[in-house]
């Protein structure tokens, strides 16, 4: 298909704004998105707000060229243009910043950016080049070391990085996905503030997909929410709550409230201690050194930190699945190597990261998968020889319905639910009885609101039943929802730990970044 270049290609640094006109997308019999209008003025800043699958990914990939629209159309500048490939909307400005990280880790800054260009010279004349980068970052607000190799980079200097790649290949109009997701909160709140900035100064459009309110509330002039492929609502950010917001994504769905917290009392007893614990990292090459942590009776302690700073490993460690090089781990003051005896004796339970990979056997079927804690055991606690098939299945009916799992059957294997379902099948097993020490790791990463909801409530009833309840997340606004006392995990060592409710972001920021 030819392009139609009915808009002159943009100029350098100055934004373009785009619309979309009954945007229609449809897969087979399945309609992604639904008569879509949506209108971006130039040097806004637009957030999209939807649940998982409500259309937000498919709307971009129609304005980047990657899916073809059913029906509808696409303007940029007030011009209907067609854009057939990426090739074609990079054309008219318009670039996209992936959740993941697309540069080359073993190449410097310098590097990634100059092999980014379409057209590139046989031989790089890198003095003229160097001039010409050092011109143009004069023109940045962004400060990044461009001779490092991006592998030494922190994570919000290559996010950074990812958008002055955009800018530098002329685009005036960006799509952010998720951008904040790798990021400490002061990180994301200077990146967000300097984008904010160049769309005040008329350089840049933007329309960043989001599930964080707050960054939604600070930087977007705009919001446009998705529901089931359709447009529900939107407007000014000033004239709408996070309530209104929420209601709008969500639709008639009561949301499961956050129990009332029971104050943690000074007599709680301890459940979980580890002490001097030492282990080597993933690599080999780092360790692992948790000197003290206790977690008491009717308490959420929250573990905060940048992915990659030693939460696996700590997991694994509690899981039994990492030896330990010294110190102790106990458990209801008596020493826990996590055999299945010692796990069951002491009612400890486990909701690790990406549940299908590491909490379920993704073949076997749903009803198996929420037997695992209980098959070989028989009603008076005994073991037992043989499977009870129909105990299986009735309890697994009964888990079913009480934690909403959405299954075609307790039968179909668990790998066929979505990622949300399987959360709470795991959920279901593990909450179910006596739960004396819950372990989790990151529940919510990847779910829509409203499970995010349900699971968070899940887990508060359980510390205020009386669990202790151990919350491993990257999502700092969870550990402040939910968590008793907030510890900082930085380099394999906990290096700060505040109260909950005197927590102060830029403190734990500044501590999950190293500057401790």
């Amino acid at each position: 298909m030819n392009i139609v270049r009915d808009t002159p290609l943009p100029q350098a640094g100055k934004a373009v704004g785009i619309e979309t006109l009954d945007m229609t997308m449809c897969f087979g019999g399945f309609t992604a998105l639904d008569h879509v209008s949506v209108s971006i003025p130039a040097g806004t800043f637009h957030a999209l707000l939807g649940e998982n699958g409500a259309g937000k990914s498919t709307l971009v990939k129609c304005i980047m060229g990657f899916y073809h629209q059913t029906s509808g159309s696409l303007s940029v500048d007030g011009r209907e243009v067609v854009v057939a490939s990426p090739k074609d909307a990079a054309a008219y400005g318009l670039g996209m910043v992936y959740q993941h990280f697309t540069l080359v880790p073993s190449l410097t800054g310098a590097e990634n950016l100059v092999i980014s260009r379409a057209e590139l010279p046989a031989v790089i004349n890198w003095a003229r080049e160097r001039k010409a980068l050092t011109a143009f970052m004069e023109r940045m607000p962004f400060k990044i070391p461009l001779d490092s190799p991006v592998s030494e980079l922190a994570a919000g200097e290559k996010q950074k990085l990812e958008i002055v790649k955009q800018l530098y290949l002329g685009r005036t109009f960006l799509v952010l996905d998720e951008p904040t997701s790798v990021l400490t909160p002061a990180e994301a709140d200077e990146m967000l503030g300097l984008i904010r900035g160049m769309t005040e100064r008329g350089e840049l459009t933007v329309l960043m997909i989001s599930h964080k309110f707050h960054e939604v509330t600070k930087f977007a002039d705009a919001v446009s929410i998705l529901r089931r492929g359709k447009l529900v609502g939107g407007g000014k950010v000033g004239e709408l709550s996070t309530a209104d917001m929420a209601a709008m994504m969500i639709g008639d769905v009561k949301l499961a409230e956050l129990d009332t917290r029971v104050p943690v009392t000074d007599t709680a007893k301890p459940v979980l201690h580890v002490e001097q614990v030492k282990a080597p990292d993933r690599s080999g090459l780092k360790t692992i050194e948790i000197d003290k942590l206790t977690v008491h009776s009717g308490e959420i302690v929250g573990i905060a930190g940048i992915s990659g700073n030693g939460q696996k490993e700590l997991t694994e460690i509690l899981a039994g699945q990492r030896p330990t090089e010294r110190g102790s781990v106990s458990v209801n003051g008596e020493i826990y190597g996590a055999t299945r005896p010692e796990t069951r004796r002491n009612n400890v339970r486990f909701i690790p990261e990406e549940p299908l990979q590491n909490a379920c056997a993704p073949r076997m079927t749903v009803s198996e998968n929420l037997a695992f804690r209980t098959f070989d055991l028989k009603e008076n606690g005994g073991d037992a020889i043989w499977l009870n098939k129909g105990k299986m299945k009735n309890r697994a009916t009964s888990l079913i319905s009480d934690f909403k799992v959405k299954t075609a059957s307790s039968s179909s294997p668990i790998a066929a639910l979505s990622g949300g379902n399987v959360q709470r099948a795991v959920l279901a097993r593990e909450l179910t009885g006596e739960v004396d020490l819950l372990i989790v790791s990151n529940p919510c990463f990847g779910l829509d609101f409203s499970a995010v909801a349900e699971i968070r409530a899940r887990i508060m009833r359980a510390r205020n039943a009386g669990a202790a309840v151990l919350l491993l997340s990257e999502d700092l606004d969870e550990l402040l929802e939910m968590s008793d006392r907030i510890m900082v995990i930085s380099e394999g060592k906990l290096v700060y730990e505040t109260q909950a409710r005197a927590a102060d972001i830029s403190v734990i920021g500044a501590h999950m970044a190293g500057h401790h």
